[in-house]
């Protein structure tokens, strides 16, 4: 793992540099794809700017209330402290999705055309973004001797390469959605959302499998399953609901 980049005397955490590149290439690939869909670049700029501070703020309190209150209640004031690390990233999809779909109603704007435009922008920095957690050694998986085993930290436990896996798969369903998106609804046979609705489905089955394999602390289970892995099951329920619901109209 590699938790620290080093240039010079200059240090910082790998996992925010990864995250903070992340985040510019994806407003940069949203400003790509708005302009060559003809849609507002100032109104892209703004999901944005509203996606990334709720995004961030719903992260952070999601870890502090779900995981970690005992520790937070007794210390308020390391809430605050950020840069130790602790964020949780269904806060910050839900937070930030809440925030945007806000945004999106406040000024008339189809939400299902701009959900799909952010489709493929959210699938590909989410799985490049996994490679945050590989770096900084968090969200890993659980023991395995198969032959693409990794070694976390200064453990000599060999463990699935879950970061990985997301990766993997999340790029996967990027050049899906692509596909989609040029053979279907560039070519009107869509309704506008299912896109969008479509990546709910892939995501939320990709993130129930990688729950399945890792073993880092997720805050208490309900019914033996995750708080994610719960979320995750409601998203695909979510989205299969406006797939079929767009499609009958």
């Amino acid at each position: 793992m590699y938790p620290w980049l080093s240039l010079g005397p200059l240090q910082g955490p790998t996992y925010f540099i990864i995250l903070s590149s992340v985040y510019c290439f994806g407003i940069y690939f949203l400003s790509i794809r708005a302009q060559k869909m003809k849609m507002s670049l100032s109104h892209a700029m703004d999901l944005c700017l509203i996606g990334m501070v709720f995004g961030f703020i719903g992260a952070r309190l999601f870890y502090v209330f779900y995981q970690e209150w005992e520790y937070y209640s007794a210390a308020p004031l390391e809430i605050l402290k950020f840069w130790k690390g602790g964020f949780v990233y269904y806060g910050g999809f839900v937070g930030g999705g809440l925030a945007c779909f806000g945004f999106l109603k406040f000024n008339n704007l189809k939400v299902g055309e701009w959900a799909d435009l952010v489709a493929p922008v959210l699938c590909l920095c989410y799985g490049i973004g996994r490679l945050a957690c590989l770096a900084a050694g968090c969200c890993y998986g659980a023991n395995c001797d198969l032959p693409w085993a990794i070694q976390i930290g200064d453990s000599e436990v060999y463990r699935h390469p879950t970061q990985v896996y997301a990766f993997l798969y999340e790029f996967l369903f990027f050049i899906i959605l692509i596909l989609l998106e040029k053979r279907s609804l560039l070519k009107k046979k869509w309704g506008q959302g299912q896109l969008f609705a479509f990546w709910l489905v892939a995501h939320g089955g990709g993130r129930i499998l990688m729950e399945h394999f890792r073993a880092d602390q997720r805050g208490q289970f309900v019914y033996s399953l995750s708080i994610s892995t719960w979320i995750s099951i409601g998203l695909m329920s979510l989205g299969l609901y406006f797939l079929f619901k767009i499609k009958k109209k």
